[in-house]
């Protein structure tokens, strides 16, 4: 048995491995988060003399706890291909342990570091006296992609202009902070960082609720209070929108998270327009103008007029806007000028220039090849240094000189000297190694921390601690999401006082009534679309499960009865299948006798082949993507029945048949889970606009499943008893069986089998599953969002239904029957369109147009008079306003 001692000497052990030296270099013995530099006992050290008592299959059980969690919370990193699943956020179970005193320390560097920052920023984009003399070189900052000439003369209201600085750090081989680099054009991370926390204090709770910790809770608070400081309008409440480039994006869910956690709307560029130079939030009723973006997107993607023509992840008219004071962009357009490398050998320059002081953070030493003798010496030690692009927009990687053969560093020497002001060159720094959960134990890994802060009256506050990021392996130096690194919580201690102040705050924050709580929370066509289709795949991965998992009954129950009424009742139903899903060739056509023959075969297929439109899994995997897209308007409890979801389909086998193929168990699964979603979204949700279209989805979806459903069974008329079999397999399959038998027990309705559960399943408008429920229903969630064509359509369909009568339909082989059947598909189809057309409509694409593309040639010297600058204003207006 592995005692405490094992794991924390073999721990031990394994750091000599990190501890190795680089290409010859001596970078001195690491400083280790548990033992500190010298073997000392750092502050987490007693968490992991604790964690290793459980021994490496204790651990193993911790960390597969955290990697449930994490799948139960949603928590994404990343694009898979094709966009259908992103990857999982990776999370160690231990945390890293800072003290107070630590934190103070680094806290003071940070904030005099985005002071710096701020002045830098400000001068940049105003006198630019820093270039003037000398301080800064002009070419390190007009060579770099973050500096935007458009931007010059724009500023926010208030003091400063940086308002979320975030910068990563290292420790030295003496255990002292340095920082690597500056994160100003749109930080992320922020968001990881509380899901971290949230995860870490679920796996060990214990631990949690026993140690006094500085909350994270209050930063977010801090941040929705400058984003508000720092809008112009001031005759009302502002509001305020978070600019995602979309679900694609690799940090999609850190992004929604921190919207959600802020209270704010997630919206695109498609969500907004630009009228009279301000900004107008599109939504299903009436445009709200906005007063502050929080955004997500690189500024020089954030206008196609003035930066990036093309874009389409921008505002066209942005620049213009947050120049004339309608709009305030945090962090201001240009920002990302401060994350330039190059800057950092004239830092301590700098801050003796703007605030008279010494820095107290260093930075890591770096050389920029614009400068002469700065090159020279670089060149000469290159296979020692770090060499980085001073632009990351090129794509081009951090490079380890000492990884690369002497061929491929002459390569790179030639392109330095070719453009020697795009290069930088970084001495390494040892960073600190920090303890993971391994197979056998404990493993170091070496850590780099983000500092999120955000500005304040009194200056910049920081969220306590951040987020850790780990390298891949004990070895390797690259420490990066992307490449397979790990998260890490990181506590900073707090003393009782302080930690009884932070809750005190908490219970204030909470007793306020934020911002807008009691108006109407306004919803994008975008997100309104997005929920109405997420109701939509809900209902048809529900419905599709249902008439499955009976199938399969079937299948097992008649399967060898060929001749047997069940039989051929089972064969409609597996048509029907086929006919509902569209997935083909299935159970009809030339193929049917085939897939009759093995029909579990192709229940397999149906469940699990995601690739297939149509599938339960396809339909599976879309209801999670649209979650995605409107994660911030949905209950966190949402995330746990979807990852459950998904995992119920991984777990199908790739082959299997006979008595003990799991479809049936992983169909039984599936049905509870989606049964338990529509009790979540019915019971959880506020009865809005973001409620109203998920349910509008859902019903629409509903009474065309069940018409279809009809269609393809009851409206052909067979042999009683396969009519009865049938009848009892679709009411099933509707959930509405156990009330047909009681009403047909006590002589309520029709007194056929067939009519009884046409009556229920079409014209009954006390039963949850009939068509004519599902029309009230649609009428009363769209009530706040009326449409004339759309309330008539709904009113056209149940007056269909009213005027039927149930012997008329069911006679002459009940050809009426399949008639409605028709018409009523026909209706319902074309109203799911008509509310697309109503609510989601999309604007034309906005793109920025050459002055040759808009005037004839011979127009321009018209033009030079006078009248092209009248056209290209028109056009400029219309361009950014009218789509």
């Amino acid at each position: 048995m592995t005692t405490s001692a094992d794991v924390i000497e073999r721990y031990r052990d394994s750091l000599s491995e990190a501890r190795s030296p680089l290409a010859g270099q001596d970078l001195g013995i690491p400083y280790d988060e548990t033992f500190g530099a010298d073997g000392a006992l750092a502050p987490s050290a007693d968490l992991v003399r604790d964690m290793g008592a459980l021994g490496a299959g204790g651990l193993r059980s911790l960390q597969a706890g955290v990697r449930r969690l994490v799948n139960d919370d949603g928590i994404t990193y990343g694009v898979a291909p094709e966009g259908r699943r992103a990857g999982r956020w990776r999370l160690d179970a231990l945390p890293v342990i800072l003290d107070r005193a630590q934190w103070q320390v680094i806290e003071s560097g940070l904030s005099q570091r985005a002071e710096l920052l701020d002045a830098l920023l400000t001068d940049l984009y105003g006198p630019q006296r820093l270039l003037a003399d000398g301080t800064i070189p002009a070419a390190a900052v007009f060579g770099h992609a973050g500096f935007l000439p458009a931007a010059y003369g724009t500023s926010l209201p208030g003091p400063r202009q940086l308002i979320l600085p975030s910068t990563d750090l290292a420790r030295d081989a003496d255990g002292r902070w340095t920082a690597l680099a500056d994160r100003a054009q749109a930080p992320s991370g922020a968001g990881y960082a509380m899901a971290d926390r949230r995860i870490v204090a679920r796996a060990l709770p214990g631990l949690y609720r026993t140690t006094e910790l500085s909350r994270l809770r209050g930063f977010f608070d801090d941040v929705r209070d400058a984003l508000l400081a720092v809008a112009h309008e001031r005759d009302r409440q502002p509001r305020v929108v978070l600019l995602s480039p979309g679900p694609a994006s690799e940090t999609a869910f850190d992004q929604a998270f921190v919207a959600t956690l802020l209270g704010l709307p997630l919206v695109q560029s498609e969500d907004l327009g630009m009228r009279d130079g301000k900004v107008w939030l599109r939504t299903t009723g009436r445009e709200e103008q906005v007063d502050v973006i929080l955004r997500r997107v690189d500024a020089s993607w954030s206008d196609p007029l003035d930066l990036r023509a093309g874009s389409r992840l921008g505002i066209p008219g942005l620049v213009e806007a947050t120049r004339s004071g309608h709009v305030s962009v945090v962090n201001p357009l240009g920002a990302g000028v401060l994350e330039n490398p190059a800057l950092a050998p004239y830092l301590d320059r700098a801050s003796r220039a703007l605030l008279g002081e010494e820095l107290r953070l260093p930075s890591v030493r770096t050389l920029w090849c614009g400068d002469d003798e700065a090159r020279r010496e670089g060149l000469a030690r290159l296979g020692e240094l770090v060499i980085t692009p001073i632009d990351r927009e090129t794509g081009e990687p951090t490079v380890f000189g000492w990884e690369r053969t002497h061929a491929q560093l002459a390569d790179l020497k030639a392109q330095i000297e070719s453009e020697p002001w795009r290069w930088t060159l970084q001495e390494p720094v040892a960073m600190s190694t920090t303890p993971v959960v391994a197979d056998d134990g404990l493993a170091p890994r070496r850590l780099v921390l983000r500092a999120f802060g955000v500005a304040s009256e009194g200056g910049y506050r920081w969220m306590p601690g951040g987020l850790g990021r780990l390298s891949r392996d004990e070895t390797s130096r690259l420490v990066s999401n992307a490449a397979g690194g790990q998260a890490k919580d990181v506590w900073v201690l707090a003393s009782a006082d302080i930690e009884r102040t932070d809750r005190d705050n908490a219970h204030l924050w909470l007793a306020r009534p934020l911002p807008g709580m009691y108006r109407s929370v306004a919803l994008a066509p975008r997100a309104a679309g997005d929920l109405f289709w997420l109701g939509r795949y809900t209902e048809r991965a529900e419905s599709s499960t249902r008439l499955a998992l009976i199938c399969d009954d079937l299948v097992a129950d008649h399967l060898r009865r060929s001749a047997s009424p069940g039989y051929a009742a089972m064969a409609v139903l597996l048509a029907a299948l086929t006919e509902l899903t569209t997935v083909r060739p299935g159970f009809t056509g030339a193929h049917a006798e085939t897939a009759l023959a093995a029909p579990v075969r192709e229940l397999r297929i149906l469940l699990g082949d995601s690739a297939r439109i149509g599938t339960i899994a396809y339909d599976i995997e879309a209801v999670v993507r649209t979650a995605h897209a409107a994660r911030e308007l949905l209950s966190v409890d949402t995330w746990r029945v979807l990852g459950r979801l998904q995992e119920a389909l991984d777990g199908l086998p790739e082959d299997g048949d006979g008595a003990d193929d799991p479809v049936q168990d992983v169909l039984g699964q599936a049905l509870e889970l989606l049964i338990a979603l529509a009790g979540l979204n019915a019971e959880s949700m506020v009865r809005d606009l973001a409620w109203a279209f998920l349910d509008a989805g859902r019903r629409t979806e509903r009474a065309l499943r069940t018409v279809d459903l009809l269609r393809q069974t009851l409206a052909q008329e067979r042999p009683p008893v396969v009519d009865g079999q049938l009848t009892e397999s679709v009411l099933r399959a509707c959930d509405s069986l156990i009330t047909h038998r009681r009403r047909l027990t006590a002589g309520q309705g029709p007194a056929s089998p067939v009519q009884a559960a046409l009556d229920l399943l079409l014209l009954d408008p006390a039963n949850p599953r009939s068509v004519r429920f599902q029309l009230d229903q649609l009428e009363i969630a769209l009530r706040e969002v009326p449409n004339a064509e759309v309330t008539l359509q709904i009113t056209q369909i149940r007056g269909l239904l009213t005027g039927v009568d149930l012997d008329e339909i069911c006679a002459a082989r009940r050809t009426g029957l399949q008639q409605l059947g028709h018409d009523l598909h026909e209706r319902l189809t074309a109203l799911g369109a008509a509310i697309e057309n109503a609510h989601f409509g999309r604007p034309s694409t906005q793109q920025a147009m050459r002055v040759s593309e808009l005037i004839e040639p011979e127009g321009f010297a018209q033009g030079m008079n006078g009248g092209l600058t009248q056209q290209l204003g028109g056009m400029t207006q219309t361009m950014a306003g009218d789509s």
